[in-house]
């Protein structure tokens, strides 16, 4: 039973989309477990470039079935814009995708809600991207979310949608003076996107399990990074679902015994998007460099990220985190021009030294980073696909790294193409 989970050990933003898109050609099912629309993986296929906000990475592989899973919510709207561009390129998406029937559905309501409540002073700013998310899985948690086996049934459908509508009507009102459109229209509106939707739903559950029995290999991609996970990432500037291996399990119905590889996802740099601690953020020049080279902009929001030095305090507590054996190094090419490479080995606080991610935002926010330093390579790594091609300093880099975190690589990444890889071992 060869199940693989590759997760981002970061605050996302690590290459997942190019590294899932390659090992997808090892796998016969790629599932995707958790997030929304709020997370984008880029992914280059013939000289073209795609942002995939929903689907899995593994799409473009003929014959490569890709499941959104439960742990998903989906904005239909966002998700048929998403499939009419994957048409227009070819991909055959009836035989390659379905869609869970216990997924819920992001709705109008929600992204107003997660807009105004993100705008107003009165409430913590957490950075959201606005999209609705928060609200979406919040309705999830309190009983009241509309799933996509809802759709199933026109009328239970609209008993659902009204009922939510009238008390969302009330709350944003009330809360923020904002009217709601008129419920019909808003229906109509869902209806169009019903029923293209409607022949990709499927019982997953049934699907992955009997896949598992025939000895099928599934890849599992999750959204964001462990960092943003909502039980271990920086609370509360987090996302609003698990992001982490076991994630996957229950957002996507699979047992953790089927579970028998996690690979972990890094940069050999540091970035995240949005508010929060980050305790090797550069505020100079070397920041602004990494944020050039490594083109650091988000691929849904195209904000530009927030760039700092590697950090292992933060990598080895993903390890621990995820149970992750197995790591990809992603953009080491964009370390090339820097004479005087840093790397975090320790968070120094109140006179104490921690080498361990602590909970406490106070020191997360305010440590110091403690630093070994090493000597560049200044040289260019673009494209290479041999590990014996790199520059010596490249590979004592990459060396140390590895030893710090105390798990070996399985690929590390030089470019933003498929074949601009290092392979040195195989997923399964």
């Amino acid at each position: 039973m060869p199940v693989a989970v590759v997760v981002g050990m970061q605050w996302g933003d690590e290459g997942k989309g190019k590294i899932i898109d390659l090992l997808s050609e090892e796998a016969d099912i790629v599932a995707r477990y958790q997030g929304g629309h709020n997370a984008g993986h880029t992914i280059c296929f013939d000289d073209k470039q795609f942002v995939l906000h929903l689907i899995p990475s593994g799409i473009f592989h003929p014959g490569k079935l890709c499941v959104i899973g439960n742990g998903v919510v989906i904005d239909p709207a966002a998700l048929v814009e998403e499939m009419e561009q994957l048409k227009e390129a070819g991909v055959d998406l009836e035989a390659q995708l379905v869609l869970s029937d216990r997924a819920n559905i992001i709705l109008p309501y929600h992204s107003t809600s997660d807009k105004s409540r993100e705008s107003e002073s009165r409430f913590q700013k957490i950075g959201t991207t606005g999209r609705g998310i928060g609200p979406s899985y919040a309705d999830k948690i309190a009983r009241v979310g509309i799933r996509t086996c809802d759709f199933l049934d026109e009328s239970r459908l609209r008993e659902l949608y009204q009922a939510n509508y009238r008390e969302k009507k009330q709350i944003l009102k009330n809360l923020y003076d904002i009217d709601l459109p008129d419920f019909e229209a808003m229906f109509q509106e869902l209806m169009k996107f019903r029923e293209v939707i409607l022949k990709f739903i499927k019982n997953t559950h049934t699907l992955l399990r009997e896949a598992i029995a025939e000895n099928k290999k599934i890849l599992c991609e999750g959204a964001q990074g462990t960092m943003l996970d909502v039980d271990h990432g920086t609370y509360p500037y987090v996302t609003s679902s698990n992001s982490t291996a076991g994630g996957a399990c229950t957002g996507l119905g699979i047992p953790p015994t089927s579970i028998n590889r996690v690979v972990g996802v890094i940069k050999a740099y540091t970035t995240r998007v949005g508010e929060g601690p980050f305790p090797t953020e550069l505020n100079d020049g070397d920041g602004e460099k990494l944020r050039d080279e490594g083109h650091e902009f988000g691929a849904t929001t195209g904000r530009p990220r927030r760039c700092g030095w590697f950090d292992v305090v933060l990598a080895r507590y993903a390890v621990a985190v995820n149970g992750i054996d197995a790591i990809v190094l992603t953009k080491i090419d964009v370390l090339d021009k820097f004479a005087t490479i840093k790397v975090c080995t320790g968070y120094k606080y109140k006179g104490q030294v921690y080498d361990e991610m602590p909970a406490d935002l106070d020191c997360l926010e305010n440590c110091e980073p403690v630093y070994a330093e090493f000597e560049g390579w200044m040289a260019n790594t673009v494209g290479i696909t041999s590990y014996d091609e790199l520059p010596e300093k490249a590979k004592q880099y990459i060396e140390k790294l590895s030893g710090l975190v105390g798990v070996k690589f399985l690929m590390i990444s030089t470019g933003p193409a498929r074949k601009h890889t290092i392979c040195l071992g195989s997923l399964f």
